[in-house]
């Protein structure tokens, strides 16, 4: 933290010495060095309070940057199946406009319904294939 040599250090002992006196400078050093680890635990703890502060505006960030992703390929997806979706009604309109009438579907019967028709007859069933 200060560039102090060994040097400086001697004179500034001496010089507390002669000020202070050789009964109090024991209590005086232990305090002054009790009040530089309150001060040195309080810069660490400033320094991990900005750490985590820069941390957590970075993953803000991120956050911010996967919901746009996700948006913007939420909107892709969709735009593509509304895409898809107008091509198979545009393919099933001109199918059924070039089928002709009696080979056309029912409205009343279901792809499903028509496989069913088709198995064996069971009694439940056929009962309902026959009737439409």
């Amino acid at each position: 933290m200060f560039d102090i040599g060994f040097s400086e250090l001697v004179i500034i002992s001496l010089i507390a010495l002669i000020v202070i006196g050789p009964k109090r400078l024991p209590t005086v050093a232990r305090t002054i060095g009790h009040l530089a680890g309150r001060l040195r635990r309080y810069v660490d703890d400033v320094k991990a309070d900005i750490s985590r502060e820069a941390e957590v505006d970075e993953l803000r960030k991120m956050r911010d940057d996967m919901r746009q992703a996700a948006t913007n390929f939420e909107t892709s997806v969709q735009s593509e199946i509304s895409k898809t979706e107008g091509d198979l009604n545009a393919a099933a309109s001109a199918a059924a406009r070039t089928m002709p009438r009696d080979r056309r579907p029912s409205p009343r019967s279901s792809p499903r319904r028509r496989a069913e028709c088709s198995r064996t007859p069971s009694s439940r069933i056929w009962s309902s294939c026959a009737s439409g």
